[in-house]
């Protein structure tokens, strides 16, 4: 495929995205002027999500991290099955044979004590993922910032490139000796 080929083909594309460096500021989007401000200033502008997440996050919103991510994992699993098996057993072999079981078969204490533990934990674990989505959300907003910004880049590299090629070309036309038109 010809140079020429290649520009005819890739014109269109080219024109189905305004490029935001050329557009005027109450046309683009925050994200947008954000990104050409830092580049005005040369300032990098990749951020890490987790940290600028953290930064914003009350005690409430890191508790109800760390009460899903305990929740969530394999030693509560066991640990939480091991005090219930420990509970069951006090209850029905150890202190039944005394006659002090406090929480005798069916368990009516520690089912209680389930639901009350089910009905808090559900909205903290809630909370944590709406948490989470609201870092992702953030994760990709960075990202988008992040990938405008070498778009940019690459579409001025781009363009120095291309001035300096048409620079070359101007030079060597200029060196060529005119040849009259053949009719």
């Amino acid at each position: 495929m010809s140079s020429h080929d290649e520009q005819r083909h890739l014109a269109p594309a080219a024109k189905t995205r305004p490029d935001p460096a050329r557009q005027s500021p109450h046309e683009l989007e925050p994200e947008e002027s954000h990104v050409l401000e830092q580049i005005r200033q040369r300032r990098p502008i990749s951020r890490d999500a987790a940290d600028a997440s953290d930064e914003q996050s009350s005690f409430g919103e890191r508790l109800s991290d760390r009460v899903a991510s305990v929740g969530g994992s394999w030693t509560f699993i066991i640990c939480f099955s091991l005090t219930m098996l420990g509970w069951m057993l006090l209850n029905t072999d150890v202190l039944s044979h005394f006659g002090m079981a406090f929480d005798p078969y069916p368990y009516i204490f520690l089912n209680l004590m389930l639901s009350t533990l089910a009905a808090i934990q559900a909205p903290i674990i809630m909370m944590s993922q709406n948490r989470q989505a609201a870092k992702d959300r953030l994760a990709a907003s960075l990202d988008f910032e992040v990938n405008l910004r070498a778009e940019l880049e690459i579409m001025r590299l781009h363009e120095k490139i291309d001035q300096r090629i048409q620079q070359r070309l101007d030079q060597i036309l200029e060196r060529l000796p005119e040849q009259p038109p053949q009719a």
